[in-house]
């Protein structure tokens, strides 16, 4: 009886032994298993066996203890190492994005994850993490890699003899001495057949062939016929076309219902306003036909479409000099030359042979350094800067280095530009998907 106790006493014992043991094993803290395995890890990294170490670094990392994050970094690493590997780029940003959805993400996560898609050629997603990381930390370094990025471009193959500028996302192109429409990606809409043909607007453009003026759809299908009598045509703005009939210009709608009024020349219509001439001066007229500036100035500053108006500005001549409108009043602002406001951002305007840009007020924004300038639009100005033509950003900064022969504005992220094989149309990569600020 005394042995069997005994026995069953020793078992006990024993058992303890084992529980404390159990216990002991078990008690060894969450962040010192996670220091374990990321030492594993480190000793088989430093030997290059990268493939054996991640899982040891994946399981460390899934811990929520204080060694996390330098596990996450050594997995990175790891990672990085395996790039070419199927499947571990898909792990590496993955992981980034887990930790740039950390209410407490630092700025240089969304650095690191912005300089892996630039350097793999994925520059929508590395704008994405930059503004993502602007608007939830503000960082210095955030903006300025994205403002550095997000001008990159690709040109398209497309070549054309000559181009207007874009308006919207079509522009009037010329090809074999004829023009007709092509999409802001260079592809041809309406196909270049016609003498002259205008912008594309409402679903129509103005054409003119074989001396007969009409309008034609997107499909190339003859919509409309202008008056009998007509001879040349403007571009079409505001549901308004300047029509010519030999005695004068008059406006028409774009199913050519002639309005009553002749001029002795005009230009666009643009945010409700047309430059007008009668009696040899010109002036500004709205959509009603009533005087928004009266004719009296040599000349109103139009861009190369016919239009003068944006921001309640308009540039008026006279004599040899240009002076700033604002809503109809001429201010005591002089310059030699000027080009018209766009819808948002500053004009270019000329000083002494040189170029600069004002803004809304007639305040100068950006120094006049410039051989040859057009307004902003879209944050991005086309710059003559010696030989060649670029583009600056808002800030004045050289946002597409000088390397063109020429080029003409951005609109919907996109813009023409002169290489040796023609004029060719840009688009920057931000805007594949809609994305400029």
């Amino acid at each position: 009886m005394k042995k069997t106790i005994f026995v069953l006493f020793g078992i006990g014992f024993c058992s303890l032994l084992i529980i404390a043991w159990i216990v002991a094993v078990n008690a060894k803290t969450t962040a010192e298993k996670q220091l374990i395995l990321i030492n594993q890890a480190t000793v088989l990294m430093d030997k290059g066996i990268y493939i054996r170490a991640v899982p040891l670094l994946e399981e460390a990392a899934e811990y929520d203890a204080i060694h996390t994050f330098y596990a996450e970094t050594k997995l990175k690493r790891a990672y990085s190492a395996l790039i070419k590997t199927g499947g571990f780029s898909r792990r590496y940003t993955t992981l980034l994005d887990k930790q740039m959805n950390r209410r407490n993400a630092e700025p240089k996560i969304f650095i690191e994850a912005a300089e892996f898609y630039l350097e793999t050629s994925k520059t929508q997603e590395a704008l994405a993490v930059l503004r993502n990381g602007i608007e939830r930390t503000g960082d210095i370094d955030l903006i300025t890699l994205y403002e550095n990025s997000r001008y990159s471009f690709e040109i398209h193959r497309t070549a054309f003899e000559d181009v207007t500028a874009l308006y919207g996302q079509t522009i009037q192109v010329k090809h074999d001495g004829k023009w007709g429409i092509a999409n802001d990606n260079g592809l041809i809409m309406i196909p270049c057949e016609y003498d002259k043909i205008g912008n594309f607007s409402r679903d129509r453009a103005i054409v003119k062939k074989d001396g007969n003026i009409y309008a034609v759809d997107r499909n190339n299908n003859k919509i409309a016929v202008s008056p009998a009598g007509t001879t040349n045509f403007g571009n079409y703005g505001n549901d308004r076309i300047p029509l010519y009939n030999g005695s004068g210009w008059v406006r028409a709608s774009g199913e050519f219902e002639l309005g009553t009024t002749v001029f002795e020349d005009t230009g666009m219509y643009s945010g409700g306003f047309v430059a007008a001439k009668t009696g040899g001066k010109w002036g500004v007229i709205d959509l009603t036909n009533n005087w928004f500036i009266t004719p009296q100035y040599d000349a109103i500053i139009k861009d190369e479409l016919g239009r003068c108006y944006a921001q309640g500005a308009v540039f008026v001549r006279s004599g040899d000099f240009v002076y700033l409108t604002l809503n109809g009043n001429k201010t005591e602002i002089v310059y030699d030359d000027a080009r018209p406001f766009g819808n948002e951002g500053y004009a270019a305007v000329n000083k002494n042979g040189y170029w600069g840009f004002i803004d809304i007020t007639g305040k100068e924004v950006i120094p006049f350094i410039y051989d040859d300038a057009l307004s902003f639009g879209q944050h991005l100005a086309a710059v003559k800067y010696g030989d060649y033509w670029g583009y600056i950003s808002i800030y004045g900064h050289m946002a597409i280095e000088p390397q063109f022969l020429n080029a003409k504005s951005f609109s919907e992220g996109s813009a023409p530009v002169l290489t040796e094989r023609g004029w060719q149309l840009i688009t920057l990569h931000e805007m594949k998907r809609g994305l400029i600020l």
